[in-house]
């Protein structure tokens, strides 16, 4: 028998989440542990915002920030983050991420939402910015262990003021 999703759980697997996001940048196994977060099918969305109130709806047709569909792009986008390959991804930035509000919004749908805001610091610039907004995740368990089947991030201070990436929100 599987256990029922609750807040706590959800919380854990979230802070969880952040924890090796946050890490990744020192420890890139702490990346692959993240990855491992995640379903073979989960998708990763960032909306862009279509007006100043409506983000975004539909990543095949409309325009996205970051728009990951399975798993297998998302470890490719790590690959290429640790590879020292990508001039944009090095050095990394150093980011830690804050969240709150957890709620289970629907627990026979796995849904769950919360905000955060994610701190990042870019060595090369010499400059600190802070991210804000919405997560919505949709979780399964799989073989007694909830994992993410989707990840989507209202970014909601969404002017940009350098590159965005996945560890950055």
């Amino acid at each position: 028998m599987s256990a029922p999703l609750n807040r706590a759980t959800a919380e854990d697997l979230l802070y969880c989440e952040a924890h090796l996001l946050d890490e990744g940048v020192a420890d890139p196994a702490a990346w692959q542990a993240w990855l491992a977060l995640y379903t073979e099918a989960a998708t990763f969305h960032v909306p862009a915002w279509r007006d100043e109130t409506t983000p975004t709806s539909d990543p095949q047709t409309e325009l996205s920030l970051i728009w990951y569909h399975g798993r297998r792009n998302l470890e490719d986008r790590v690959w290429r983050a640790t590879s020292g390959l990508s001039v944009a991804s090095s050095p990394p930035a150093r980011v830690v991420h804050l969240i709150t509000n957890v709620r289970v919004d629907d627990a026979g749908a796995g849904i769950v939402c919360s905000t955060f805001t994610a701190h990042r610091y870019d060595r090369r610039a010499d400059a600190a910015h802070v991210f804000f907004g919405r997560y919505r995740h949709r979780l399964v368990q799989i073989d007694g262990a909830w994992r993410i089947a989707a990840k989507t991030v209202w970014l909601l201070n969404d002017t940009i003021p350098t590159v965005l990436d996945f560890y950055h929100i």
